[in-house]
């Protein structure tokens, strides 16, 4: 009796683990709603993508035409309304040779709407690669190259630091009623550039942004009352430079601010 006790003891002792229980439809409904969403998500874009049947191009078209865009984006417009992807379209649109920009929307129910702004050509780049208005070098080889256009030239991938250079110097040297029709730089680093009136400006390689600084601030106002008179002016020089005039002989000038007003007084301003 008393081993029959112990037994009853010991079963009491040991309680039977029971799994929690699990309704398989709480695990279920999540699943379905996703289902159900993505079936609906999947069933409105078939409704919507319908096919392209008009495409509206404006801009102010010179060098591209609405043939040249619609060619670029045929494959996109083919895949439909909402199946066309926006950002390849305008990507190839912008691949487009005298294309600057593009913007690309869509417009119900069939319609895409695209504008178009075409690059504005500033210099003319080596023998005829031509920059735009941001010195940014956009057609390697151009068929027409417009004879006003000023010619910039360097090494190459150098485009975007002569373009910065001529910007620069034309902006300061139309306030001195002065144009640069040229600027180079060389594959040693020197710089150079030719104005408007044929005057030949050497910089050099050292120092020249100080240089050009000079040569704004002093040689121009000497070019703009005796231009005719001079050929070239050489500001490779630590403390002045030197001017080279028509059928005569170069004049060094070692104090470029004595000669800052003589030119003053010359015109009367001292």
């Amino acid at each position: 009796m008393v081993r029959n006790q112990a037994k009853k003891r010991k079963k009491k002792a040991t309680p039977r683990m029971q799994l929690p229980k699990i309704r398989i439809g709480k695990i279920l409904a999540p699943f379905f709603a996703i289902t159900v969403v993505l079936a609906i998500y999947q069933l409105s874009i078939t409704m919507l993508d319908r096919e392209i049947t008009s495409i509206e191009i404006s801009g102010p078209f010179q060098r591209v035409t609405a043939l040249h865009i619609e060619d670029a984006i045929s494959e996109e417009i083919d895949a439909g309304f909402v199946g066309a992807d926006i950002d390849r379209i305008q990507d190839l649109i912008v691949a487009l040779p005298w294309i600057d920009q593009a913007r690309v929307a869509r417009r119900w129910p069939n319609r895409i709407s695209i504008i178009v702004t075409e690059q504005v050509p500033a210099a003319v780049w080596g023998d005829n690669g031509l920059l735009n208005t941001r010195g940014e070098l956009f057609i390697d080889k151009s068929r027409h190259v417009p004879a006003e256009l000023p010619r910039l030239s360097g090494p190459d991938a150098s485009s975007a630091e002569v373009a910065a250079r001529y910007l620069a110097v034309r902006e300061q040297l139309i306030l001195r009623g002065l144009d640069v029709r040229r600027v180079h730089l060389d594959a040693r680093g020197s710089w150079g550039m030719t104005l408007g009136n044929g005057i030949d400006v050497r910089l050099g390689r050292k120092a020249v942004a100080d240089r050009t600084d000079l040569f704004l601030n002093v040689v121009a106002g000497i070019i703009t009352s005796r231009g005719k008179e001079i050929d070239y002016v050489d500001m490779r020089y630590g403390n002045g430079f030197t001017i080279g005039w028509k059928g005569d002989s170069p004049t060094p000038v070692s104090d470029p601010e004595r000669a800052r007003q003589e030119m003053l007084a010359a015109r009367g301003m001292n």
